[in-house]
């Protein structure tokens, strides 16, 4: 049978991942001849072969792609020409098109961990080993195409054995472009605070390992920015690091070599352990084992533990010299932007570490760590960023022009979309100060320009005093949209799960700007992939005495329940919360509410999870955002089967559940003596009970639709587990590449300005 020709074009997740050299493989393992290359789309490859084994060939290269890598599309074309004697790896191309195939960062592969335990190995011992299925690509990526000279590889000149391995067809280092070796590449270094160097190499990371161990703290340049360290189970050094990092509550996230170890730390279910040996290696909340060595200062007073697995050869090394877990929290005061400069690091960190373990490969496009949680029997991240970013994420329909969407105001990414793609950015944070504000900047022009975009329409919230909304402003481009906060959540959901039609979507969270004079946060929206938004339900407004100060002191905001609740007369002195709140403050606020100074309201369903939680948790004031809401969620007896009474208001749009019924039935259970395992967990059925009434009344209404789980209180388990439960013989979606926070926001915008643009081509 006579050969034929078929160029193939593959998006996604097909550059820095080895997919060249699978390609090649699999091609000569086949019998095809011709060529695949690397270009500023995607990959390509011409194939010659007679239909059947190309038909075999094509199917492989989707069935048995590298771990790392994902297609997103693959499309196909006959072609005419002679066949080559063989198959080859081309020099990349500079295509004029968008770029939608940026690789994220991975984590170490077996063979290389195995390759530096061998004393005969050449890379014995050496902490910036990796191949083609595992090392830096987005953190060290100068341009695109990915290859080394467009990376800060670019300046290590490749030994002769390295060489050899480079340009070697079986070869698992065949074109791994950030290949290097002892001879050849990055170097480590140990320097005090002033810049003094105290060791090099292995002495270095030996060096390092020892302090740890006697309680010192040291910042550890790694793949995407410093991270600070200390030894996880020495009490001491982990208050000093919360003392100096000036972060007094929030959990500190633990690092341990392998899954062995993890599970003396953690109960881990089956999920679990794939999501902490996935490639991306994210930061996984995990329920903490109540025997494990873990300081209690870690996650104070939270059954949760943050664990990720060493990631890089470095941390490997770093973990067996050490023989502990570390706490691998990320290099920067609290509200502050990661450190991942040299320089800087020694800068900002004066005073918060006691050494710095550095390396001479420049980092140029800072990344965190990602963090994910099973929810539902499968991950979801909650934090997009280092292994995820910058991937593609596919869209339903192609951008009509191209889209920057600026996201809010908290755990802030940006979104870019253009060509049938969009790409999150890497979480940033809270854009509350000039520095992570001018760190966020630079991640957008970064993205841009790797992505060759030049951007048309600028989406933005509709709360005029964010930074992100100022900065969109202020920016060129003439087609400005602005879109509502829990639109945007609901059809970043719709984009994620590409839905066409419509979706009614639950968008819970604490705070977001509405339009009716109230903040927004416990919405039913029936979202239209047109842009439409229909707002169906809402929840019955709290007052927050003082502003957004009662998003910190949630006494504040337990006072506003129970006052509305008990029309004014509370029986605040039976409340054990109250007792923690100075007699003056409980005076002055109940005189704000009952003449409705600097009272704004808010639907947040986070808002009532705070108000709740600080009665039933006795805690006056939140150390973080969500603290209160993640410890009443956490709280819950999940056997107990009992809720409280509500109320729906339906005789006007939006319908209204109104929780002072809730409230009434709560506080007397607190009175009575019941804890907050009971009252917790009758609340959080409650929460369930209304939204089922909603959607089912709903669908009666408006037509069977799906139904999205989205915003920042669907990343608890127990509230997303139990609507899944109620909503049987509903097609329920949640978020799992996506953040149902606000790190997931932008997406949302993204689509939405984009059908706003349509309209007006």
């Amino acid at each position: 049978m006579e050969p034929s020709g078929q160029r193939l074009t593959l998006r996604g997740i097909v550059q820095g991942v080895g997919f060249r050299p699978f390609v090649l493989r699999l091609a000569r393992e086949c019998g095809v001849s011709g060529r695949v290359w690397n270009h500023a789309a995607g990959v390509t490859i011409e194939g010659f072969a007679n239909a059947e084994v190309l038909a075999t060939f094509t199917r492989r290269l989707r069935t048995e792609a590298p771990p790392g890598a994902r297609i997103d599309d693959l499309s196909s074309e006959a072609m005419a020409g002679t066949a080559p004697a063989a198959f080859t790896i081309e020099p990349s191309g500079a295509a004029a098109e968008r770029v939608v195939s940026i690789p994220p960062d991975l984590a170490v592969c077996d063979d290389c961990l195995a390759e530096i335990a061998d004393p005969a190995a050449r890379r014995y011992r050496y902490p910036f080993t990796n191949c083609t299925a595992c090392g830096p690509r987005f953190t060290i990526a100068r341009d695109v195409p990915w290859d080394r000279p467009a990376t800060t590889m670019a300046g290590f000149a490749m030994c002769d054995a390295c060489r050899a391995e480079f340009e070697g067809p079986g070869d698992r280092r065949f074109h791994a472009q950030p290949i290097a070796c002892p001879a050849c590449g990055p170097r480590l270094r140990l320097v005090d605070a002033g810049g003094h160097p105290l060791g090099e190499g292995d002495a270095a990371l030996r060096a390092a390992a020892r302090a740890l161990r006697a309680g010192g703290i040291v910042a550890v340049k790694g793949l995407g920015g410093f991270h600070l360290a200390c030894d996880a189970t020495f009490a001491p050094a982990v208050s000093r690091l919360r003392e100096r990092k000036r972060r007094e509550q929030k959990p500190l996230a633990v690092m341990v070599r392998d899954l062995a170890a993890a599970a003396r730390h953690a109960d881990l279910r089956e999920e679990e352990r794939a999501l902490l040996r996935s490639p991306a290696r994210p930061v996984v909340l995990v329920e903490r084992r109540h025997d494990s060595r873990l300081a209690p200062g870690v996650a104070p007073d939270n059954p949760l533990v943050g664990l990720l697995l060493a990631y890089t050869p470095l941390h490997h090394l770093l973990l067996e010299a050490a023989q502990r877990p570390l706490v691998m929290t990320s290099a920067n005061l609290s509200e502050e932007p990661l450190c991942w400069r040299d320089d800087e690091a020694r800068e900002r960190l004066r005073g918060l570490a006691d050494l710095f373990l550095v390396h001479d490969r420049e980092i140029v496009a800072p990344c965190d760590d990602s963090v994910a949680r099973c929810i539902a029997g499968a991950p979801t991240l909650l934090r997009r960023a280092r292994g995820h970013v910058p991937g593609a994420l596919p869209v339903a329909r192609p951008f009509a022009r191209p889209v920057l969407a600026c996201g809010a105001l908290l755990k802030n990414t940006f979104c870019v979309g253009a060509g049938a793609a969009a790409h999150l950015g890497p979480h940033v944070g809270d854009l509350e100060n000039v520095a992570t504000l001018d760190a966020w900047e630079a991640a957008i022009e970064r993205a841009l320009r790797f992505l060759r975009v030049t951007p048309e329409v600028v989406a933005h919230d509709l709360h005029p005093e964010y930074a992100s909304t100022r900065y969109a402003l202020a920016r060129p481009e003439p087609l400005k949209v602005a879109v509502q906060h829990h639109h945007a959540h609901v059809a970043a959901l719709m984009a994620e799960h590409r839905l066409e039609d419509r979706l009614l979507g639950l968008a819970w969270d604490g705070t977001g700007h509405g339009t009716d004079g109230t903040a927004w946060g416990g919405e039913f929206l029936l979202v239209g992939a047109d842009g439409s938004c229909e707002r169906i339900a809402t929840f019955r407004p709290l007052a927050m005495a003082g502003g957004d100060r009662a998003v910190r002191e949630v006494w504040r905001l337990a006072l506003a329940l129970v006052e509305d609740a008990f029309d004014g007369a509370p029986p605040t002195a039976a409340l054990a919360l109250f007792d923690a709140v100075p007699r003056h403050d409980l005076h002055v606020v109940r005189q704000m509410l009952a003449s409705d100074l600097n009272t704004p309201r808010a639907r947040g369903v986070g808002r009532y999870f705070d108000a709740f939680g600080a009665l039933g948790l006795v805690r006056a004031r939140s150390s973080y955002e969500g603290e209160v809401a993640l410890l009443w969620n956490v709280a819950a007896d999940p056997a107990e089967p009992g809720r409280y009474p509500f109320h729906l208001h339906t005789r006007h749009l939006p319908w209204e559940i109104d929780l002072r019924l809730t409230a009434r039935a709560a506080v007397r259970d607190l009175m009575d003596g019941r804890g907050a395992p009971t009252v917790s967990a009758r609340f959080h059925r409650t929460l369930v009970a209304a939204a089922e009434e909603v959607v089912r009344l709903a669908a009666r209404h408006h037509g069977r639709t799906p139904v999205g789980l989205t915003g920042g209180c669907f990343q608890n388990p127990l509230l997303a587990e139990g609507l899944l439960a109620a909503l049987g013989g509903f097609d329920v979606r949640l978020h799992r590449e996506v953040p149902p926070g606000d790190g997931g926001l932008a997406l949302g915008q993204a689509v939405v300005a984009d059908a706003v643009a349509r309209k007006s081509l």
